[in-house]
């Protein structure tokens, strides 16, 4: 609706524009004229003389620059009017394309995510959306400037066809040489494209890498990276500016050329019709600004195209894997997950990450997932929170396919501790209170004393008030595992997932938090990834993975006793552990 009302202020705009300018005819033939009825071959200069025809000689001066003077206001209030719809589309629209794409990130399907490259998502969110709303602001612009050139010639065929006509020969050439000048910039805007891409790739990777780029002396290294980068970004808009910016010059020059040509063909011609030909030329005036910034916003909607191209791709919703939720509402465990012949592949073209799978994970027991490294652990996690969805084969919640349940439903079910822990740049009460936004202070505080958490919180500088940083910088692993941990037990799940949760921790740590599990897995469903075979020793089932696919499956006991691939790798590591 805002579109509609921007170009109708826009039109309006321009005609009080054009009528207080046409208003110089009558104005300037009262100065060189006596006569109070004034009339001219010309109908439109005709039809405005009349307008005065009652208002006397000596007024008639004043009468019509107060009418000019009034068209002037009402045009300007029009114009600020519509500055300010104009601003609060362009907000909005800015709004609506970030918070598009971000929806995106959130339900897309995880494996989408995954093969594309972060930086350039992220450059897409943060940069390709604002040129994008710049691209439909200035596609709007076109539009209106259009309006306003249409009024314009109107006006000027009225006052005269046949100087109009040549004016619009002239014009149509001067604006076909400059999109011979700048046919290059729709290329141009893609390698802009490309070299931001490119630029906030090393942001991304140079400022999350940072441990690793000082540890190995690679500092400058990394700044002739980024400088490449950021240099290339540099020359490419660059060039951008240099063929954008010629439209300006070489229109302004070519149009003071006609402009001047005219004046002196119509002088010649007729030196009476002076009061029309200076009215015609100050039309001209105005009107070539419009057709100058039609060839400006031509060319940067030009650059701008594939930014816009980027915004699209990525909001198109056909080609792109989602988790949909379903429509069963979920409220507790009753028996099960079962996984029936169920088959994975992250990519069309990737080999199977797990194949026919079929387990089940029973309510309130625990059930420890264990393999070497790429055995398909992790994928199982993630179909069991449908991260992903299964390829062929399906997964069982009781007596449902996972997928026909509510999905918030599910996943309020489930928490998971794993060793890779995200902390959120904020206090260590909100990162507590993720896992339930509605706990309150005091289930916050028995959650991390649970956790073993309460002490080493208190005695941080502001308690549970600090401020943890990015990604929990200022903790160390074992207060970030806790956190974790107590994030977890403040949300009272059903179904708790240990993902290698102690795995990286020293002793005392891994004891704090193994002492927190026993107590937080009693009388829930836990699953279990873990390499330290020693933390898995109690639970009620074992499944062995490797390569994708179940190679054994009971109690520690019964596993020892197969004396196959959970054997030795039992063996192995105590063999280690004593060494």
């Amino acid at each position: 609706m805002a579109i509609p009302i921007i170009v109708i202020l826009g039109i309006l705009s321009s005609l009080f524009e054009g009528l207080g300018i046409s208003l110089f005819i009558p104005l300037l033939q009262s100065v060189v004229q006596t006569s109070s009825s004034v009339t001219d071959s010309n109908f439109f200069v005709d039809f405005l003389n009349r307008i005065f025809i009652h208002v006397s000689t000596n007024n008639r001066f004043i009468i019509i620059t107060l009418c000019i003077l009034g068209s002037i206001i009402f045009k300007n209030c029009l114009v600020y009017g519509n500055s300010i719809l104009f601003a609060w589309l362009n907000a909005r629209i800015g709004h609506r394309l970030r918070s598009g794409i971000f929806q995106q990130f959130l339900t897309l399907s995880y494996s989408f995510l995954e093969k594309n490259e972060s930086s350039k998502l992220m450059n897409t969110l943060a940069s390709e959306t604002w040129r994008t709303g710049q691209a439909l602001s200035t596609l709007i612009g076109i539009i209106i400037t259009n309006c306003t050139v249409a009024i314009y010639t109107i006006i000027l065929l009225l006052i005269s066809w046949q100087l109009t006509l040549l004016v619009s020969v002239l014009i149509i050439l001067v604006s076909l040489g400059i999109r011979l000048v700048t046919r290059q910039v729709k290329h141009l805007g893609e390698q802009a494209v490309e070299a931001n891409s490119a630029l906030a790739k090393r942001m991304w990777e140079g400022y999350s890498g940072m441990k690793v780029i000082r540890a190995f002396g690679r500092e400058a290294y990394e700044q002739e990276l980024f400088d490449a980068a950021s240099n290339k970004v540099v020359n490419t808009f660059f060039k951008l500016d240099i063929v954008s910016g010629i439209v300006q010059p070489i229109s302004e020059i070519l149009s003071a050329v006609i402009l001047m040509l005219i004046l002196v063909i119509a002088l010649l011609i007729d030196r009476n019709a002076l009061p029309n030909l200076l009215t015609f030329i100050f039309i001209l005036y105005r009107l070539q600004p419009r057709v100058q910034q039609l060839d400006s916003s031509r060319v940067s909607l030009l650059a701008l195209s594939s930014s816009v191209d980027e915004v699209m791709s990525l909001l198109e919703s056909f080609d792109k894997p989602y988790i949909h939720s379903g429509t069963i509402p979920f409220k507790s465990l009753e028996q099960g997950i079962y996984f029936e012949s169920v088959e994975f592949r992250y990519n069309p073209q990737d080999k199977l990450a797990i194949q026919d799978i079929s387990i089940c994970i029973p309510r309130g027991k625990t059930t420890a997932i264990v393999g070497p490294s790429g055995a398909g652990k992790s994928t199982i996690i993630g179909l069991i929170c449908r991260f992903y969805d299964t390829s062929s084969g399906e997964i069982y919640i009781d007596n449902f396919p996972i997928r026909e349940l509510n999905l918030t439903d599910w996943r309020n079910q489930i928490a998971i501790v794993s060793q890779d822990i995200y902390m959120f740049s904020t206090t260590v009460l909100e990162n507590i209170a993720y896992g339930r936004l509605d706990a309150t202070k005091k289930e916050i505080i028995a959650a991390a004393k649970l956790a073993n958490a309460h002490e080493f919180i208190s005695q941080l500088p502001q308690g549970y008030d600090t401020k943890v940083g990015d990604r929990g910088i200022r903790l160390s692993g074992g207060q970030r595992q806790r956190i974790a941990l107590a994030r977890a037990i403040v949300r009272n799940p059903e179904i708790l997932i240990l993902d290698e949760a102690t795995n990286a921790l020293d002793s005392i740590a891994e004891h704090l938090i193994q002492d927190a599990l026993n107590t937080l897995s009693q009388d829930r469903t836990v699953i279990v990834i873990a390499h330290r075979l020693s933390t898995i020793e109690q639970a009620d089932q074992i499944v062995v993975l490797d390569e994708g696919r179940v190679m054994e499956q009971g109690n520690l006991q019964q596993l020892l006793k197969i004396n196959g691939l959970f054997a030795q790798l039992y063996h192995l590591q105590y063999r280690n552990a004593s060494n």
